[in-house]
């Protein structure tokens, strides 16, 4: 039986290329390429030319550089590594020492300023990042040295305050939730407190403080 007819032409041009000893299929094997690597091949983007990448920002360190604040409503500008966080900036260059920094991992809320008036934990956050931002520590709660912010008086009348490690970061949370509701619920107190941990147990009295300095009934709240 005669066999089929083949071209010539095509024959050569679906044969491998074997006069150099590699073909597509063994290159592929010893590259390492799958089906997933092939799509990879298949999809991938084109090179980004020079002119298109964005510009790169200049690395800063370790060496310290010249960082500007707004705290309290004061500028200061200090020399820093941009390794240190806000908190240690506050207390070791500023001397703003009223900032706790108790857990140093953003668990206790101890460290808690406001940053544009929204309370953050101040030992999460890096000090270079804070700049041009209005920062507020508890030392700026006070009107002057004479007169006390009115929710730092209801934490005192009302005995929020025992140990007093976590009592910073707590008014700092609670001077937010103010700011922001007026006459703020029970449940909008827990909730603007839940990050702020009192080893004490004087969250009843925490919240009876901040439902009086809010001008409402400031009966003994039960946690």
């Amino acid at each position: 039986m005669k066999g089929k007819k083949t071209d010539p032409a095509a024959t050569a041009a679906h044969s491998p290329d074997l006069s150099s000893g590699l073909t597509r299929r063994s290159f592929l094997k010893g590259a390492g390429v799958g089906p997933a690597g092939l799509s990879a091949l298949h999809f991938s983007p084109r090179v980004t030319q020079a002119e298109d990448r964005p510009e790169i920002p200049p690395l800063l360190g370790p060496s310290p550089v010249p960082v500007r604040f707004e705290v309290n409503g004061q500028t200061y500008t200090v020399n820093v590594e941009p390794r240190l966080t806000l908190a240690d900036v506050l207390r070791d260059h500023l001397d703003l020492t009223g900032t706790k920094v108790i857990c140093d991992r953003g668990a206790c809320g101890g460290c808690t300023v406001l940053l544009d008036n929204e309370p953050v934990v101040s030992c999460m956050l890096l000090a270079i990042a804070a700049q041009g931002k209005s920062i507020r520590t508890v030392e700026g709660l006070a009107q002057g040295t004479e007169q006390l912010d009115p929710l730092q008086e209801a934490f005192i009348t009302h005995d929020a305050v025992q140990c007093g490690f976590c009592t910073p970061g707590m008014l700092m949370s609670c001077r937010a939730l103010l700011d922001r509701i007026r006459q703020p619920t029970l449940d909008e107190i827990k909730a603007a407190v839940s990050g702020n941990l009192c080893r004490c147990g004087t969250y009843p009295h925490v919240f009876t403080a901040v439902l009086a300095a809010s001008g409402q009934e400031p009966n003994l709240v039960k946690g």
